[in-house]
């Protein structure tokens, strides 16, 4: 024979054995109590026929569920993809019994159970699901068991206590924080019939949600727990959170808030914060005082417009002289306020004066100070008013008099000095000092070295006695110049005509200072 003709013999035989193997297990099954697997509908089960370690062959169900392909896979990865269902299948062909053996699933509910039949080279595992249950079925029950273990650890695992009460108001479930609350607040195992809160049957109505106290074992501390609660048909889900450190800042807050407010309850300026929305959000006894608003009102968290339009009611703001724009002037206001821009000085038909300023805060909020500076301004007032008698009083003098501070800065002359030197350092922009007024005089005066004398005396420090020159003016006039120290280390020029026959002729002040 030649080669092809012993090749094609050879494979005769071949196929001819595996027929009758499958044959033959097949015959075994057939005969085996229990079983239900026909022949016939062997391809909608799982099954696999093995030579040896190699897949010889499976069936579609079991192709397609565990991705094995004849003659490509073996033994061993047809055991890695059954083994955490059937843990006891054989990690050899080899290992197996001859003969048929049952191998049965690991959990109990799962009723699957996996054939193996071995004669000689081959082996052959057939999947046997109870009636109700498929292969395709089992493979989910087997993913359900899996979500089922990852839910457990993720429940356990959870920091805040979870549990499920029914119709009845009996605890069906609980995870491992709940254990661990019950026993930190009871001081023992979880009382199905009593839950770890007394929780009231009346829950915020848009979040669910209601803070509870519980009071520990040494009765001297209080936790504190935001319980919500789901409904899913009659059962009822709550979650427990441990809010402690959101309570002790909340109580900071207030204590905060408190102690703002008790400060700004001694302040004399009015104080009035305006949230992001407009609306009033604190106020001092001081603005009532102020403003004459009442307090009601002022309680009833009023708006920026509605706030300002009461304070012209009150007359406690300067009257607009057109009511028609009144409203876009407040939106100015506002605007300015928001920016840190406004600041104005409010005087009402009283004589009182206010000062108001805007000032923005955080979080869009804004804050109206509102100052009663009546006797500042009247204190100012009169304090020009004087200054204003003085220099006129001063200006009658005949003797012209110049006064200059102790850093020899001019600040103050009157009318008699103007007319003589024709100076008036009003005009000037910068301030005029003594060697600015020195220099000038010299200008118009015969030349004497006792002026340096006259700038040593106001410029040096300690008590001086009067000192006095005598200059003599161009037009030959002769001027007697007397120097003498007054409070806070100023020092007043005097100058008095001496005399003579021919009277001076005076200058007129001009409008500029040389330097």
């Amino acid at each position: 024979m030649d080669v092809v003709d012993i090749a094609a013999v050879a494979g005769a035989a071949v196929s001819s054995t595996l027929v009758a193997v499958y044959w033959m297990l097949s015959k075994q099954q057939q005969a085996a109590p229990g079983t239900s697997l026909q022949p016939s509908d062997s391809e909608n089960r799982v099954s696999f026929l093995f030579e040896d370690e190699n897949l010889e062959h499976a069936s579609e169900t079991a192709a397609k569920l565990y991705k094995l392909i004849p003659g490509h896979d073996d033994w061993t990865g047809m055991r890695e993809r059954l083994v955490n269902r059937f843990p006891n299948l054989p990690e050899r062909p080899l290992a197996a019994q001859s003969g048929q053996t049952t191998v049965p699933a690991r959990d109990i509910e799962d009723a699957a159970i996996l054939e193996v039949t071995r004669a000689g080279a081959f082996t052959r595992i057939n999947m046997v699901e109870n009636e109700v249950q498929t292969s395709a079925q089992s493979l989910r029950f087997k993913n359900l068991q899996h979500e089922l273990e990852d839910l457990r650890r993720a429940s356990d695992t959870t920091p805040h206590a979870i549990w499920q009460v029914d119709s009845e108001g009996s605890v069906t479930w609980h995870n491992a924080a709940y254990t661990g609350l019950y026993n930190r607040l009871h001081q023992k195992e979880p009382d199905p019939v009593k839950p770890v809160f007394d929780v009231a049957p009346s829950f915020h109505e848009k979040s669910g949600r209601q803070r509870v106290s519980a009071q520990l074992p040494d009765n001297e501390h209080v936790d504190w727990y935001d319980v919500t609660v789901a409904s899913v048909g009659d059962i009822m889900i709550f979650h427990a959170i441990d809010v402690n450190a959101v309570v002790k800042s909340e109580a900071a807050q207030r204590n905060f808030v408190q102690t703002l407010a008790k400060t700004f309850a001694q302040l004399s300026i009015g104080l009035a914060i305006f949230d992001r929305n407009g609306q009033l959000a604190l106020f001092n006894p001081a603005l009532i005082d102020l403003t004459e608003l009442p307090a009601d009102f002022l309680s009833g968290r009023p708006t920026l417009m509605s706030f300002f339009d009461r304070i012209r009611e009150n007359r406690r703001m300067p009257e607009p002289k057109n009511y028609h724009s009144w409203r876009q002037q407040i939106t100015d206001v506002i605007a300015a306020a928001t920016d840190g821009r406004y600041q104005e000085t409010w005087t009402l038909e009283t004589g009182q004066t206010y000062r108001v300023s805007g000032r923005p805060h955080p979080d869009g909020a804004i804050a109206f100070l509102i100052e009663d500076i009546s006797a500042e301004v009247s204190v100012t007032r009169n304090f020009r008013a004087e200054l204003e008698l003085g220099q006129s009083l001063m200006d009658t003098f005949d003797e012209a008099l110049v006064v200059f501070s102790s850093t020899g800065v001019l600040t103050f002359c009157n009318l008699a000095y103007r007319e003589l030197w024709g100076l008036d350092p009003d005009n000037s922009f910068a301030d005029v000092t003594i060697n600015d007024s020195v220099r000038a005089w010299q200008e118009d005066c015969a030349p004497n070295k006792l002026w340096d004398g006259l700038i040593d005396f106001v410029l040096d420090f300690g008590e001086k006695t009067s000192w006095d020159m005598t200059a003599r003016l161009h037009s030959g006039a002769e001027v007697k110049c007397t120097v003498s120290r007054i409070s806070s280390g100023a020092t007043v020029v005097r100058f008095a005509l001496l005399e003579q026959a021919g009277a001076p002729a005076l200058k007129q002040p001009s409008n500029t200072q040389s330097d």
